[in-house]
C-alpha cells in the first residue's frame, strides 16, 4: 500500500501541470487562428477542408511537442508557463515565417483546400515544434 501512496505522491503536480497544458492548448488555438488569415475551424467543420486539418493538426502537434519539453525541463509551474508562451510564440513566428518568405500564398491555399499546402504547413510548424523543445533542454 505505501508503494501506491509513493508512486501517487506526484499526482498533484501532474493535474496541475495536465491542467495548464489544456489551457496553454485552448490558448494556442485562439492565438493561431487569430494570426492565420484563413478560419481553420469553419474549413475542417463546415467545408471538411483535408489542407486546413492537416495545417492545423500538425501546429497543434508542434507546439505540444514544445509545451512537452517545457513541461519536462520547467523548475517550477511559473516557469513551465513562462516556457509555453515562448512555445506559443515559436509557433506562431513559424507561420508567419511560411506565409511571408517561403510560401506566400499559404493561406489561400489551405483555402482552396491544397493538400499540398497543408502538409508543407504542418511539417514546418512539426520541425519548428522539435527545434523549440530540443531549445528548451537547456
Amino acid at each position: 500500500m505505501e508503494l501506491i501512496l509513493q508512486s501517487l505522491s506526484g499526482l498533484t503536480n501532474f493535474a496541475l501541470y495536465f491542467i495548464v497544458s489544456i489551457a496553454l492548448l485552448f490558448i494556442f488555438k485562439i492565438a493561431y487562428a487569430f494570426v492565420t488569415p484563413h478560419d481553420e475551424w469553419k474549413l475542417v467543420k463546415e467545408d471538411k477542408s483535408d489542407a486546413a486539418a492537416i495545417g492545423f493538426a500538425g501546429a497543434m502537434i508542434g507546439f505540444s511537442l514544445a509545451l512537452a519539453s517545457a513541461a519536462t525541463n520547467s523548475t517550477h509551474l511559473v516557469d513551465f508557463v513562462i516556457w509555453g508562451i515562448v512555445a506559443l510564440l515559436a509557433q506562431l513566428f513559424a507561420f508567419g515565417l511560411l506565409r511571408f518568405t517561403f510560401m506566400p500564398m499559404i493561406a489561400e491555399r489551405i483555402s482552396n483546400n491544397e493538400t499540398s499546402a497543408g502538409i508543407m504547413l504542418a511539417g514546418m510548424s512539426v520541425a519548428v515544434g522539435l527545434l523549440n523543445a530540443a531549445c528548451m533542454s537547456y
